[in-house]
């Protein structure tokens, strides 16, 4: 957490020593979750598609081509009894090779925090799966942004603590299993800027 902290500082420290020449853009961001719930020692999932909406603000140095976006979305991972609901934050250090003034190229990693709106409760009241309130992950991505408005990418986001916790449950030899698991996503998003 103290490594999250410090990125945190370092970007906005960054953003207030910026140029006069920096650009703040803002805009909205949509896109498709594709995710993999895998839980150590318990059930597992196959790739569950979800979907995430929401605001977002760049702020870019034109000329080094180096920039910080945000957003604040509302996030679907998983489906049915695994569904998790939440706000998303990603914060990512996005640096952008042109090529002409039409098409550029983006590499981009940060962190990406994740609040959870909905437990999931499988196994009765008490509940043998249940879900963190507040999951961090880190964000690598690629993309390419078109005509000056629209950037199109695809994000890993690589679980830096566990999702969900599973108890109290009996394999098929009898014995108590318990484990911890993580959300892995693959994201593919559409992004337009005003």
């Amino acid at each position: 957490m103290k490594k999250i902290v410090a990125i945190l500082v370092m970007a906005v420290s960054f953003m207030m020593v910026m140029p006069a020449q920096a650009q703040i853009k803002f805009g909205v961001k949509g896109g498709l979750n594709l995710s993999e719930l895998d839980i150590k020692n318990g059930p597992t999932s196959d790739n569950t598609t979800g979907f995430y909406i929401g605001p977002m603000a760049e702020v870019g140095i034109p000329i080094v081509g180096l920039g910080v976006d945000g957003a604040l979305m509302y996030s679907q991972r998983g489906e049915d009894d695994w569904k998790q609901q939440g706000i998303e934050i990603p914060v990512n250090l996005k640096y952008t090779f042109g090529l002409g003034s039409l098409l550029g190229i983006y590499i981009a990693a940060g962190p990406d925090f994740f609040f959870n709106f909905k437990d999931i409760k499988i196994g009765g009241d008490e509940g043998l799966v249940k879900t963190k309130k507040t999951q961090v992950g880190l964000n690598l991505g690629v993309g390419v942004k078109l005509i000056k408005h629209l950037q199109v990418g695809v994000n890993y986001q690589i679980p830096m603590g566990d999702s969900f916790s599973w108890k109290n449950a009996v394999d098929t030899a009898g014995e108590e299993i318990k484990g911890n698991g993580k959300t892995k996503t693959w994201q593919v998003s559409v992004a337009y800027i005003f």
